[in-house]
């Protein structure tokens, strides 16, 4: 559009404020047509998921049973986000046909704690979007589980990762606390409330002083658990969900147990794994090349989706503009002509599958809600 051919100079104040308002307004405008735009593009992303969608296992087929967990976590995100009801069937569906896993038994118990873990944090997201009980039921029972792996003769604390083979990492004591302090906070009686409280606040003092948070405010794998009496951190990866899932528990304990050094150390580590964790544009990686089988491409996303609970709790403009930047680049470098989504968020497309596609959907449906 031309600008007009007279512009009233001769009061220059005037002048600056009209082209300050009209400079004004065009931020607004686009800052308004962007988000029916990631809405378009969580929608297309979600339609390519569940084509994976296998109604007879409730899970979603290329990827495994952790991963379809966080399938139906995206899934329910997207949902509430959207305000849509037409996904319903597939968590109830989901609910009743995906029970048991490798390995496992009924109620979405398995060998592994971190396993039992995401399918706790799916039903209870999947209980914020319907309020029915039975979900959160489900969650309590996993959690219940999930106690029975705690133990103080190694490292002093903390939750083992496998139930036969053991380790000590990360994930699975983030999720113990994230779990917990939810399940605080969602407690249908006192008595629940103070359990799960108690077992959250004991997971995150072990965790604070475990040393698994680096001097860079990053998150490593796990510890050296060998020597039972001195437990160091073991060096390993910063993968990214490790930065992710401990924001959305810090959340969730701060809701259930206010206390100003919680939100203060999630943005530590939220700003940290921007800082480090990210390309020249802003865009997510791990500090991995590794990125076969289902397990690495399910990452980002996790994060995604955990800074989106941490700026809606504690609102900040780099989270914002990091969610931005990601969900741009996914649509406009790292998209096939069907709308699947591949590992490098920054582009080339590699190969889809459900546990790319849903990372994926978590970035966009993070878009959506800042």
């Amino acid at each position: 559009m031309p600008w007009p051919v007279t512009v009233p100079f001769k009061n220059p104040a005037r002048c600056l404020l009209l082209v300050a308002a009209l400079i004004c307004t065009c931020f607004v405008a686009r800052a308004q047509s962007s988000a029916p735009a990631y809405s378009a593009h969580a929608k297309a992303a979600v339609n390519a998921l569940q084509q994976w969608y296998t109604p007879e296992s409730g899970l979603y087929r290329t990827t495994g049973w952790w991963n379809s967990a966080n399938a139906i976590t995206a899934l329910a995100n997207y949902s509430r986000i959207t305000r849509s009801t037409k996904y319903l069937p597939v968590f109830s569906n989901t609910m009743h046909a995906a029970q048991t896993g490798p390995d496992g038994a009924p109620g979405f118990i398995n060998n592994y704690y971190d396993d039992e873990g995401w399918w706790a944090l799916a039903w209870i997201d999947v209980y914020d979007l319907t309020h029915r009980p039975e979900y959160l039921k489900a969650a309590s029972s996993i959690f219940d589980d999930m106690q029975h792996g705690w133990d103080t003769a190694a490292c002093g604390g903390g939750v083992w990762w496998n139930k036969k083979t053991h380790g000590k990492n990360a994930i699975e004591n983030e999720l113990f606390l994230a779990v917990a302090a939810s399940l605080a906070n969602r407690a249908r009686t006192p008595q629940e409330r103070s359990d799960a409280l108690a077992w959250a606040q004991k997971e995150w003092a072990w965790f604070r002083g475990s040393g698994m948070i680096n001097s860079s405010h990053l998150v490593n794998d796990g510890l050296n658990y060998r020597d039972p009496n001195h437990c160091v951190n073991n060096g390993g990866n910063t993968w990214t969900y490790n930065q992710g899932v401990i924001l959305g528990a810090l959340v969730e304990l701060n809701r259930a147990a206010p206390d100003p050094g919680l939100p203060q150390t999630a943005a530590a580590i939220a700003l940290a794994a921007i800082e480090h964790l990210t390309d020249t544009q802003g865009v997510l990686h791990e500090s991995s090349p590794a990125h076969a089988g289902g397990d690495v491409p399910q990452f980002k996303g996790i994060f995604s989706r955990n800074l989106m609970l941490l700026n809606n709790a504690f609102p900040n403009p780099r989270y914002v503009s990091f969610a931005k930047a990601n969900a741009e680049s996914l649509w406009n470098n790292d998209r096939d002509p069907a709308n699947h989504f591949g590992f490098w968020w920054a582009g080339p497309f590699d190969q889809a599958d459900a546990a790319r596609q849903s990372s994926a959907l978590d970035a966009l449906n993070a878009a959506i809600s800042h």
